[in-house]
């Protein structure tokens, strides 16, 4: 019998109401023109301007003058060049400055969608055949910048899931950048990430300190790109530097959110255009404990750049680079847990094809072997994967996605050997998910996508988008799955 797949009546929409306060900055000039208008007001015009601000947003920020506070702070260096001592200010006058610097941004107006899921660490006060969730989505707002949001849920014995109300109070994360590096650690993985013979890295190497902060950091490499005769790869080198200072950074959120108003919205460089497809995992180490990983793609309006996304309980995350020479494209996936003493990846480094890659160190990935190329007409333009392998008593499961004509996405499943996972040992012949009538129109039509499924109760959860709008999910049974994929053996 072939597997049946169920699809839910649950919808996740785009909600417009749901906002942030961003930093918003309209240049030096313009900038310091504005803080020069707003210093000419008498005391009481600008306390009376505060307050019609507070009456207006307070009620739909969590703090809002901490994030005043926090961006009038920003502006630092260009109070520098105008000759005004922060601390010369008055309070109500530094929040007002900050309120002038701050924007709402509706962070999920534009979309909601490509979904993972994962079980929530905490699964106190659940009954039988009940699993709390944690859902991760891409919220995309204006200008099409996408961050990562979450929602919990719990899913009951027959599938049905049950989300929990969403907060109303979003939250952006305390950044807090690794301001002192140390010299050998950075050198270190500097030289996991390329080769260090050009003439910019011993004029590097000549002027780090033991420790230096980032911005002693950007002085030298200032300092280095002046000198004379600096080649194409010396200049190559120094962009490295600053990128692998950019992309390390941690941030907390304040214990009394809900993880729905939990915002990871973009925070370095490389990422200021967008955090894109987060794939969620549990992994199991060799001491048996757990970490939540998510791989994401960052992009910066030009260039994409894959990163790792790490924390144990949703409040704290550590962010880090995935350097090497396949660590270049979109859909790097994570396996659970390590294979034969190695980290495991899926990837797909020409954009067609899937790939698997192995590595002694989880940010650093060199060598990729082709495991899998498109072979029914639904796949024809492309494969890719939908998440991290799931571990069953058949193989790893890996949903994929084709695509085939008229640029249609569609969902399918395939089945590699548990210690040799470069073994596909089986595929489905025909789509386990095809867009429907009411899922074929959106931002982009005929697409269906996920970035993660889940066992619960025998069956596959299979959260995904439809048309790059909203989000959906699916039930199947997983042994009927898995007959399938060992009765379709490519």
């Amino acid at each position: 019998m072939a597997a049946h797949l169920i699809r839910k009546d649950t919808v996740f929409q785009p909600d417009s109401s749901r906002v942030i306060a961003r930093f918003l900055y309209n240049g030096d000039d313009r900038s310091r023109q504005l803080i020069s208008l707003i210093l000419t007001l008498d005391t009481s015009t600008q306390v009376r301007q505060l307050n019609n601000v507070l009456r207006k947003y307070a009620k739909r920020h969590r703090n809002i003058l901490k994030v005043f506070e926090r961006h009038f702070r920003k502006l630092d260096s260009l109070l520098e060049t105008m000759k005004i001592n922060p601390q010369d200010l008055e309070t109500k006058q530094r929040l007002l400055i900050g309120a002038y610097f701050t924007m709402e941004y509706s962070i999920e107006a534009a979309a909601f969608f490509n979904p993972s899921i994962v079980a929530d660490p905490d699964q106190s006060g659940t009954e039988p055949g009940e699993t709390r969730i944690i859902l991760s989505f891409r919220a995309t707002g204006e200008g099409h910048i996408s961050s990562i949001v979450f929602r919990s849920a719990l899913i009951d014995q027959n599938n049905d899931i049950t989300i929990d109300t969403p907060g109303r109070l979003l939250d952006s994360p305390e950044h807090v950048r690794n301001h002192i590096y140390k010299k050998k650690s950075f050198l270190s993985k500097l030289g996991e990430m390329q080769d260090l013979d050009n003439l910019a890295y011993p004029a590097i190497e000549g002027k780090l300190t033991e420790t230096f902060t980032y911005e002693e950091l950007k002085r030298y490499v200032e300092e280095t790109s002046s000198l004379p005769g600096m080649d194409i790869p010396g200049a190559l080198f120094l962009r490295e530097v600053m990128w692998l200072a950019s992309s390390h950074y941690e941030m907390d959120f304040s214990l009394d959110t809900d993880i729905s108003e939990r915002v990871i919205f973009p925070i370095a460089d490389t990422e200021k255009r967008g955090i894109e497809d987060a794939r969620f995992v549990c992994f199991t180490d060799d001491k048996q404990q757990q970490t939540y990983y998510a791989t994401y793609t960052a992009y910066d309006g030009a260039n994409i750049l894959p990163k790792l996304l790490t924390t144990r309980d949703f409040y704290h995350f550590k962010v880090l680079p995935l350097h090497g020479e396949i660590a270049q494209n979109k859909g790097m996936a994570l396996f659970p847990r390590k294979i034969n003493g190695k980290y495991a990846m899926l990837c797909r480094i020409d954009g067609v094809n899937n790939y698997i890659a192995y590595s002694e160190n989880i940010s650093v990935w060199r060598k990729a072997t082709l495991i899998q190329t498109p072979k029914f007409p639904w796949e024809f333009v492309q494969i890719g994967n939908c998440g991290s392998p799931i571990e069953t008593r058949a193989g790893w499961l890996v949903m994929t996605h084709g695509v085939g004509p008229m640029r249609e996405y569609v969902l399918g499943a395939s089945l590699f050997e548990l210690e040799n996972p470069e073994n596909e040992i089986g595929r489905l012949t025909d789509p386990l998910l095809i867009p429907n009538a009411s899922e074929r129109d959106g931002y982009v039509p005929n697409v269906v996508y996920s970035c993660g499924a889940f066992v619960h109760n025998q069956s596959l959860i299979i959260p995904y988008a439809t048309s790059d709008y909203a989000s959906t999910y699916a039930a199947v049974n997983l042994e009927e799955l898995l007959e399938d994929l060992l009765r379709d053996k490519s």
